[in-house]
């Protein structure tokens, strides 16, 4: 594919910040909701905050996932980065199939699978072992969806361990 112009190069690096930050906000207004959540023994909170995540995570986190990825991808497509081009990139490449994971699979059915125990056990949940691991499963989720963003971004910024080298493919005769 050709390069992209200056104007619609930015315009396009602008959207994949744009998406990358909701993922952030999102997964941050997650830690919030799963603290909320954690801290009470009320039921209409424990409805609030679960509903609230599995909401999120069918609309905010696959729009902004797929948005991401996209614009990501087109990047890669129109510019000089390339796909496999620099270490750096690969790691963020990584790094993003494990947040398409833990976003979109993960925190989906953890936050699916707390609000249908509330909803049918109400307070009765805290005292549920099911309803305690899957909510340990969704914190650590999380956590770990906020690490690898901060490590995407901070790649996407700092670039470490630049260029990877050609290999020089010998013909054998």
């Amino acid at each position: 594919m050709q390069n992209i112009g200056l104007r619609a190069r930015k315009l396009l690096l602008t959207l994949h910040i744009l998406f990358a930050s909701i993922m952030f906000g999102v997964t941050v207004v997650f830690l919030i909701l799963s603290i909320a959540a954690a801290a009470s023994s009320d039921r209409d909170i424990l409805m609030a905050a679960y509903t609230s995540m599995h909401l999120l995570a069918k609309t905010s986190v696959r729009a902004s996932t797929i948005g991401t990825v996209i614009t990501g991808v087109l990047l890669s497509v129109v510019t000089h980065w390339g796909f496999f081009r620099y270490h750096w990139l690969i790691l963020k490449e990584g790094l993003t199939v494990l947040s398409i994971g833990l976003g979109m699979v993960g925190i989906y059915v953890w936050s699916l699978n707390g609000l249908t125990i509330v909803e049918s056990q109400g307070i009765g949940a805290l005292e549920n072992p099911e309803f305690l691991v899957n909510r340990t499963y969704l914190f650590i989720g999380i956590g770990l969806q906020l690490v690898s963003l901060i490590a995407i971004f901070l790649l996407s910024v700092l670039k470490p361990w630049g260029k990877r080298k050609k290999r020089q493919d010998k013909v054998t005769q």
